[in-house]
């Protein structure tokens, strides 16, 4: 077995030129020289600045191999990034992916789930972890014109991967978080705690029964498809920057709490919240819509002259609120309810919180 096991075995060459022959299927933002080279080769508009970010996935972290499908965590590691790129009002260019695995995840195989966590084992599947990770990637890569140009890869004892994702905007025009003020009308896209619901849900499915990978019934797909797949709202950021609409912008990954108090705090105002206008998802609760994360909608304010329309791209756009002066004697956000206001404490994610 153990022979059988090492022929199998995928060197890093063979995977480099397979990424290689996939990425260099997809065109379009700013790629001029992908994968091959030392270094990528973008170019940009005239009149345009770059919009850099990056961001981390880690496995038991922001997934887990037992419950994630290895597509979803590919959509997922790139659609964080792309988030951001469309809170700033960025059109993408090019995105490099740096990855960590453990050997059997780059072979054709079963999950299997023991004492020791989850591991691939070799069976007569076709296709690997990474080979169905590299397909969720790249297929959202495709719908956004972000061309894979480049990264690592490693052997790792995790798997972890690292974005960098390179946008443009036009050049002193792109949302920043710091541009609110009194008076302004505070908006959101979408509707607010799906992804929380569906991770809920998706918890009490693959944990029902003895510890192992449970396929996802075509009933529950559509269900958890806010968790599993969200989609970054790239069109409708690059509206709100075209039609200079949004004073400022922010996306929601961490929860709107969390969220709206970066950017009260980056703007140096406070925020009022009205519960009843919240576009809650079907089937989630309040706290999940305050306090979920990962719903990667866009959080923005815009001054109340702007005509900001009801949906942008057949995405829904809700007022929810507006923006205060902010003053020491009142809490930096207010959620109101008919039972009157209460402060809005950041009950999102924070990493190194120990919540």
């Amino acid at each position: 077995m153990l022979n059988k096991m090492r022929s199998r075995k995928v060197g890093e060459l063979a995977l480099l030129k397979g990424i290689r022959s996939r990425a260099a299927r997809r065109g379009g933002g700013g790629l001029r020289l992908g994968i091959g080279d030392d270094c990528a080769l973008l170019y940009q508009r005239p009149g345009e600045e770059l919009a850099v970010t990056t961001d981390l996935s880690i496995a038991g972290r922001h997934f887990r191999l037992e419950w994630h499908p290895p597509e979803s965590v590919g959509h997922r590691t790139l659609a964080r990034g792309l988030s951001d790129l469309a809170a700033m009002g960025a059109r993408p260019l090019a995105v490099f992916l740096s990855i960590g695995l453990p050997p059997d995840l780059t072979m054709a195989g079963a999950l299997v789930v023991g004492k020791e966590g989850a591991r691939y084992t070799a069976s007569a599947r076709k296709t690997s972890w990474f080979d169905r990770f590299l397909a969720g990637f790249l297929a959202l890569a495709d719908s956004f014109q972000s061309p894979l140009a480049g990264g690592d890869l490693a052997e790792s004892p995790i798997p972890i991967a690292d974005i960098v994702l390179v946008g443009a905007v036009p050049q002193g025009r792109a949302l920043l978080r710091s541009g609110a003020r009194p008076g302004d009308l505070l908006y959101v896209t979408g509707t607010l705690g799906g992804s929380s619901m569906g991770l809920e849900r998706l918890g009490k499915l693959m944990q029902s029964g003895p510890p192992r990978p449970r396929r996802i019934p075509q009933s529950m797909q559509k269900l958890l498809a806010p968790h599993l797949y969200p989609q970054p709202r790239l069109e409708q950021g690059r509206f709100l920057q075209r039609r200079g609409l949004a004073s400022s912008a922010i996306d929601l990954s961490d929860g709107l709490s969390t969220d709206l108090s970066h950017l009260c705090e980056e703007s140096g105002v406070s925020a009022e919240v009205d519960s009843t206008a919240l576009p809650i998802h079907p089937g989630a609760t309040l706290d999940q819509a305050l306090h979920g994360g990962e719903d990667y909608e866009l959080l923005f304010t815009a001054r109340p002259s702007a005509r900001v329309p009801r949906a942008v791209a057949g995405v829904p756009v809700t007022r929810i609120g507006r923006i205060l002066r902010a003053r020491p004697d009142r809490q930096q956000a207010i959620l109101t309810t008919p039972h009157g206001g209460q402060a809005l404490i950041s009950g999102g994610w924070q990493h190194f919180s120990g919540a």
